[in-house]
């Protein structure tokens, strides 16, 4: 009995050092970046030697994976399988278009930092290029439900989809609009991208 009960403790004190690694890596990712932060930065912040933090994750990639995997429940990215659901009960292109931008607009605005230390780090850290990938998917489905059944040249609908783009969205900020303004503009902009009806 007491043989299980150091067990289960011991089980839960690594489970709490995994925990703590992870939390401390994703604030040193939001301070430095990702490919910046080395394990000695990690050890060194959660007061633990570098071996611990190799023991609990033996390559910088499967960090990254771990803190992705909590950044990605924080930030709630659309996910293609889901698009469907945002535009139910939706009729009319103005309409949708709105939506598309309300929701696109809420989740860069979420997920804002740790977008930009992704995007920032992409090429140098393969796990980040997932990931974005991963969150740029699930926008473009938005973008393509938004418009789902409309008569539309592969090229219109590509341009809509450019416009829900990370970037783009980073750029209209510094225009410093009000949001009601900054969803007018948008579903003009889209509006534009798609032609005529």
């Amino acid at each position: 009995m007491a043989r299980d009960y150091r067990m289960k403790e011991r089980a839960r004190a690594l489970d709490e050092t995994r925990d703590r690694i992870v939390r401390i890596t994703m604030a040193l990712h939001d301070e430095q970046g990702v490919a910046a932060t080395s394990f000695v930065d990690v050890a060194r912040r959660a007061g633990v030697g570098p071996a611990t933090v190799y023991r609990h994750f033996p390559t910088a990639g499967a960090l990254v994976m771990a803190c992705g995997a909590h950044v990605w429940a924080e930030m709630q990215p659309p996910v293609p399988e889901a698009a469907p659901t945002v535009f139910a009960g939706i009729a009319g292109r103005e309409r949708r278009l709105l939506r598309l931008v309300e929701e696109v607009d809420a989740f860069y605005r979420r997920g804002e930092l740790r977008l930009a230390k992704a995007a920032a780090d992409r090429q140098r850290v393969p796990e980040l290029d997932g990931f974005l990938n991963a969150v740029e998917s699930g926008v473009a489905a938005l973008a393509r439900e938004a418009v789902r059944g409309e008569e539309l040249a592969e090229p219109a609908i590509d341009a809509a989809v450019a416009l829900t783009d990370f970037a783009v969205w980073q750029r209209l900020q510094r225009l410093d609009l009000e949001p009601s303004a900054y969803c007018s503009l948008m579903v003009r902009l889209l509006e534009a991208a798609l032609g005529e009806r």
